[in-house]
């Protein structure tokens, strides 16, 4: 694509304008080579425009910057005022506008988000609506599988995630929309049919993320000056202060609160290798009996959230209950179908409060004991450590304590400030630094009737151990503890 047609749409100035095939965008210099143009961008511990020689080096000879930049003559620099903005416009231009190709259903809120989008894609295609997720743990659609950085990725890796679904024949795209990236503008190109909002509570702030919960729920907000439809969630006090600002339709669902689309009748239900909720769902004056295959109240809500959002696409309620009865989702309170007497889990919690939710959540149904097997990142995190152990002291019957991302850190140091705190509130544990060890161990000593949760790696396929990505995965050794115990017997 030439780059006069990739800048058509942003304002920029040129000292030296010349035209020329543009192959690819780069924003990072070590992936510039040439026909490529490169973007500097400005980050938190960063400066792409430090960066530029060196993607000039590598063959780049486009230049998108917010200042002149020291290169030869032969380079061509174009200025804009904001490069993370203006890349999200180009990105989408580069690849056709894919955006404009499918419907966007942008989830936001400080819980849920992963959980909700991947719900709201298997009831989607379930109903026969080709359907992709974007966000924590990465990409799908169809049968592929795409990994990404953050929650929502850059704005150039999210249009071409577009791009790549467009042409397999998707037709929606249920992506996380997290506060930084709408403040850092990876999305500001994406007008989204729906928008969702879940809930709101204090979160990445501090450091080189949010200054303040205020500005935290700023940005959070935004999301919803560009959208052609809401969906809120009326037990949340935000939804009020965004529906004041709304211009477009808005739908609201609840458990506590008069809503729209609500719950009524809740109840547990258990069985084997199966934890879910049950209840009436009401939609306006519709009733449809729901039984979703994941626990806890707050999967009631992001069933009702699914609920809300498929009927604005035309889905009826009984057609997404049907759905949400087989529903799972890799990492988020997921029972794992085993041969055994007692139940396995894999979460993702990995602070205080989510290992509270996780547990109680596990605990108000019948069970025997509640087993939890965790550790706590390396190198920082000292009180997030102290706040797992207290919470799995005072809630588990017993902690294994193991290794989880100890990067530079010695594994049993991170083990004993966690039992510190486990011992302080009262609860018994082990010490077993290897996780394949550890995850079997618990295998090994459960019993009937008992709950095993392994904790903080959820879908993740790795730990960061000295600078070093080392492949581990709780669901393969799960797999392989009964493989090897059908072996033996």
């Amino acid at each position: 694509m030439l780059l006069s047609d990739i800048l058509k749409d942003i304002d920029h100035t040129c000292a030296d304008f010349r035209d020329g095939e543009i192959e690819d965008i780069v924003y990072d210099s070590r992936k510039a080579k040439p026909g490529t143009l490169f973007v500097a961008l400005r980050g938190a511990f960063s400066d792409g425009h430090d960066f530029a020689e060196s993607a000039y080096f590598n063959g780049a000879r486009y230049f998108l910057a917010e200042h002149a930049l020291s290169l030869p003559e032969n380079a061509v620099t174009v200025i804009a005022a904001d490069t993370r903005a203006a890349l999200s416009v180009i990105s989408a231009a580069f690849f056709g506008h894919p955006e404009k190709q499918l419907q966007v259903i942008g989830v936001t809120g400080t819980k849920g988000k992963t959980t909700v989008t991947h719900m709201l894609r298997h009831c989607l295609d379930a109903v026969g609506i080709p359907s992709g997720v974007i966000g924590t743990v990465g990409a799908y659609y169809g049968d592929k599988y795409v990994p990404t950085v953050n929650t929502t990725p850059e704005s150039y890796e999210t249009l071409k995630l577009m791009r790549q679904m467009a042409d397999a024949g998707i037709k929606a795209v249920c992506m996380e929309v997290s506060s930084l990236g709408l403040k850092h503008h990876r999305v500001d190109s994406i007008r989204f049919q729906e928008a969702v909002f879940t809930n709101l509570s204090p979160d990445h702030i501090g450091g080189a993320e949010h200054e303040s919960f205020a500005e935290y729920v700023y940005w959070k907000t935004q999301l919803f000056a560009q959208c052609d439809r809401a969906v809120l969630c009326a037990d949340q006090p935000y939804s009020e202060e965004i529906k004041k600002k709304l211009t477009v339709p808005c739908t609201d669902f609840a458990v506590h609160a008069p809503a729209y689309v609500r719950a009524e009748n809740i109840s547990q239900l258990r069985g084997s290798n199966f934890f879910g909720v049950g209840f009436t769902c009401f939609a306006g004056a519709e009733q449809t009996q729901v039984r979703v295959s994941m626990p806890g109240l707050f999967s009631v809500e992001n069933a009702l959230a699914c609920i809300a959002v498929c009927m604005d696409m035309g889905v009826k309620p009984e057609q997404v209950a049907a759905a949400l009865a087989t529903v799972r989702v890799k990492g988020r309170n997921d029972c794992i179908p085993v041969e055994a007497d007692y139940d396995v889990v894999i979460d993702y919690a990995h602070n205080g409060q989510s290992f509270r939710s996780v547990i109680e959540t596990f605990a108000a149904y019948d069970h025997a004991r509640i087993i939890t097997v965790f550790g706590s990142v390396g190198d920082r995190a000292q009180l997030r450590r102290r706040e797992m152990g207290l919470v799995s002291g005072s809630l588990a019957d017993l902690s294994i304590l193991t290794t989880d991302d100890p990067g530079f850190e010695e594994p049993e140091s991170i083990c004993a400030d966690i039992a510190a705190a486990v011992k302080e509130a009262g609860g018994r544990y082990e010490i077993i630094p290897d996780r394949a060890e550890a995850v079997s161990h618990a295998l090994t000593i459960a019993q009937k009737d008992d709950i095993v949760l392994l904790l903080g790696k959820g879908h993740e396929t790795a730990q960061k151990i000295c600078g070093k990505k080392v492949p581990y995965s709780d669901y393969e050794t799960v797999d392989a503890f009964f493989r090897d115990r059908e072996r033996r017997t």
